[in-house]
């Protein structure tokens, strides 16, 4: 196994309720990123994005990542890690700070100064904040600004969206990574790292809406001028569509999972009802005979279902209104996307534009095929979010040694203009003495 250094690697580890997903990567010359290694198990202990098996959960981690060890070569030891879940919220929230002198410049330290104040918040029992995401700021009353820093003021206020979750949630995450043999270098919001994988900068401009379906769940992430304005998390995903046809036509969980990949339409209207399908049936019986027009007719009440909850929440962020209209229309990404006709079913009940994101355009040439897949975007902006984190963390070091460099070099010039000073002394005393002898 090739030891290779732990800053040209990041993993990215995506624990979703129907798969675990470990996926190594790095940046190459042309700043894409390339997969050194994939890791990929079946999630046993995971219920609608949330662990309720603690030991299942660590053994679907532990197979996942010594998947992508032997796949990749790297020895993996932290990862940036997804939440998402029936129990994460978000609100609005708007705070200020006053700073001490008014004529000097907002810089960084004033930005992350309020921003601590918002994670001060006091939450309901049993809650944490995840991510405080800054909207927009006001100087001195001044309001619509995107960037503050270089400004003058001495009242320096922003909105913004606070991600909320349960703190059994994300500490029973924590102890699954930490049994595993992992440290967890971050955590992030599901729907913002797969918006990260397959939104455009433009998209977000325009105003758009990432819909990610997921096995468990299904998580909302609502963009408009580049800023992240609402995030949902719907308790729907592609299980509920299996588990329905399981019922419906009476069938093992596996084949009824089978039929909605192979055969399975959100547009009942595509079938005709001669179209059948045949299921071998269990210990000898006789074979199953399912119409096609059925199948999809129960696939298509549960999809409109999740998509009405979706444009709910979409309603709710207010798509009505002129400036918040979402012109670049809807995204689907997850597994759930792959669902055939689901892109004419979502734009027929929500009367919006819509296509199906791939993670592929930040992905390198050589990248194997299936990574390109909606099935693992939320992976693949979970790995570009651990890549980011590196760089940030680079270019801290790398300013932290120029500021000891400096201090340096101020020590030296200190030091040699004390030792001139003492030289200087010394020589007009010596010339004192010669002087007077």
């Amino acid at each position: 196994m090739i030891f290779m250094e732990q800053l040209n690697f990041s993993v990215g580890l995506d624990i979703g309720t129907t798969k675990i997903v470990a996926l190594v990567g790095k940046k190459n010359e042309y700043n894409k990123v390339e997969i050194l290694g994939l890791g990929k198990s079946k999630s046993l202990g995971v219920h609608r994005g949330v662990v309720n098996n603690i030991t299942q959960t660590i053994q679907s981690i532990q197979k996942a990542i010594d998947e992508a060890n032997s796949n990749s070569g790297c020895v993996i030891g932290d990862v940036v890690v997804g939440i998402a879940g029936q129990h994460i919220r978000s609100i609005q929230h708007s705070d200020y700070i006053t700073r001490e002198n008014p004529e000097s410049v907002i810089d960084d330290e004033d930005i992350q100064r309020l921003v601590q104040q918002v994670y001060k918040l006091v939450m309901l029992p049993g809650e944490e904040i995840i991510h405080v995401l800054p909207q927009e700021y006001k100087v001195d009353g001044q309001g619509e600004i995107k960037e503050p820093i270089g400004m003058h003021g001495g009242r320096l206020e922003a909105n913004f969206h606070v991600v909320v979750g349960q703190v059994s949630s994300i500490k029973n995450i924590g102890r699954c990574i930490k049994s595993a043999g992992l440290s967890m270098a971050s955590i992030t919001l599901e729907p913002l790292a797969s918006s990260k994988a397959v939104l455009s900068f433009e998209e977000k401009e325009a105003g758009v809406a990432l819909i990610d379906i997921g096995g468990g769940t299904t998580d909302l992430a609502i963009f408009k001028d580049g800023i992240i304005r609402h995030t949902a998390v719907i308790p729907y995903g592609g299980n509920v569509i299996t588990e329905d046809i399981k019922e419906g036509c009476s069938i093992i969980e596996k084949q009824a999972e089978l039929l909605k990949i192979k055969f399975g339409s959100a547009w009942p209207g595509e079938n005709r009802d001669t179209e059948i399908v045949s299921i071998p049936g269990l210990q000898g019986r006789d074979p199953k005979e399912i119409s096609l027009k059925t199948l999809s007719k129960i696939i298509n009440a549960r999809v409109v279902e999740i998509i009405e909850q979706v444009f709910l929440e979409i309603k709710n962020y207010g798509h009505s209104d002129q400036k918040k209209k979402l012109i670049a229309g809807i995204v689907l990404t997850g597994g759930g996307s792959q669902l055939k006709h689901l892109k004419q079913l979502v734009e027929y009940v929500t009367g919006m534009d819509t296509r199906v994101g791939y993670p592929s355009e930040h992905l390198a040439g050589s990248t194997i095929d299936s990574v390109s897949s909606p099935l693992f975007a939320t992976s693949v902006g979970l790995l570009m979010n651990a890549l980011e984190d590196i760089l940030t963390e680079k270019n801290e070091s790398s300013d932290q040694d120029k500021i000891s460099h400096l201090e340096n070099e101020q020590k030296k010039d200190r030091f040699s203009k004390q030792r001139k000073s003492i030289l200087d002394r010394f020589g007009e005393k010596l010339k004192e003495f010669l002087d007077n002898a």
